[in-house]
C-alpha cells in the first residue's frame, strides 16, 4: 500500500496540484520493513523524503514532520488516500491565501461522497456529537484523515497538543477554535479502506480519556494565553 500510495501522491503533485510541494514519510514504530521501503521510495522519487521516529502514534509522527519543515503551509492524509486528492488543493488553497488558519476534510458535510460501512458511519457521527455537546466543538469531522495548517499557528499550537495518537487531531481543532483561529471545511470523496489497521475499541477509549482531559480546563487556559 505505501508504495502505491506514495507513487501515486507524487505523480498527482507533479501533473496537477497548482503549488510546489514535498512529501514526507512518517515512519514511526513499525518492525515491518516499513522504514527501508520509505528510505527506498525517497531515494526513488523527487520530491519525497522519509522520517524515521522510535516511538509510535500519529500525534507524534505528525509533531515531529510538521515542527522540522519549513513549509509555508503543513498538511497531511492518511496513508490509504481514503480522501480524493482532488480536495488536496482546495484544502491548503485558503490557508496560502490568508482567508484561514486551518483547513479539514469532512466526509459530513453536503457535497461530501463517502462509502464506508453502517458500523464506522455511526461510530464517526457519534463521535462528532459528542464533541459537540462535551466541547461545544463547532468543526464537523475531527477525525478525518486529511488536514492542513498555515506553519504560523502549527508553531504556537503545536506546543499545546499532548496527545500523541489518535485523538491529536481533536486536540488541535478543539485548541484552534478556543483561540478563534479560522477552521475551513472541505467536502471530500471518501472511499473506506476495509484492511484498516486501526483498534477501534482502543481508539475510542483513548478518544474518550482526551475528552475529559481537555475539557478539564487547563487547555482552555493555555490556548487562550
Amino acid at each position: 500500500m505505501l508504495a502505491d500510495s506514495v507513487r501515486r501522491l507524487a505523480a498527482y503533485v507533479r501533473d496537477y496540484f497548482p503549488h510546489s510541494a514535498r512529501i514526507t514519510i512518517a515512519e514511526n514504530g513499525s518492525a515491518d520493513g516499513t522504514w527501508e521501503l520509505a528510505q527506498s521510495l525517497a531515494g526513488e522519487i523527487s520530491g519525497v523524503q522519509a522520517m524515521h521516529l522510535e516511538e509510535a502514534g500519529r500525534g507524534g509522527a505528525l509533531k515531529a514532520a510538521w515542527a522540522g519543515s519549513d513549509a509555508e503551509v503543513l498538511a497531511y492524509m492518511d496513508v490509504d488516500l481514503s480522501t480524493g486528492l482532488n480536495a488536496l488543493a482546495p484544502l491548503v488553497a485558503p490557508l496560502l491565501s490568508g482567508h484561514s488558519d486551518l483547513a479539514i476534510g469532512t466526509r459530513l458535510a453536503r457535497g461530501a461522497r463517502v462509502t464506508r460501512g453502517v458500523k464506522r458511519e455511526v461510530i464517526s457521527r457519534g463521535y462528532n456529537l459528542l464533541l459537540r455537546a462535551a466541547l461545544r466543538a463547532s468543526f464537523s469531522d475531527a477525525q478525518c484523515g486529511f488536514k492542513a495548517i498555515r506553519a504560523d499557528r502549527a508553531r504556537k499550537l503545536l506546543p499545546l497538543v499532548t496527545d500523541t495518537g489518535w485523538f491529536f487531531d481533536t486536540e488541535l481543532l478543539v485548541l484552534a477554535q478556543r483561540a478563534r483561529l479560522r477552521i475551513h471545511e472541505v467536502p471530500v470523496d471518501w472511499i473506506d479502506d476495509p484492511d484498516t489497521r486501526v483498534d477501534i475499541l482502543r481508539t475510542a477509549v483513548g478518544d474518550l480519556r482526551g475528552i475529559a482531559r481537555v475539557r478539564g480546563g487547563k487547555a482552555r487556559a493555555r490556548a487562550s494565553r
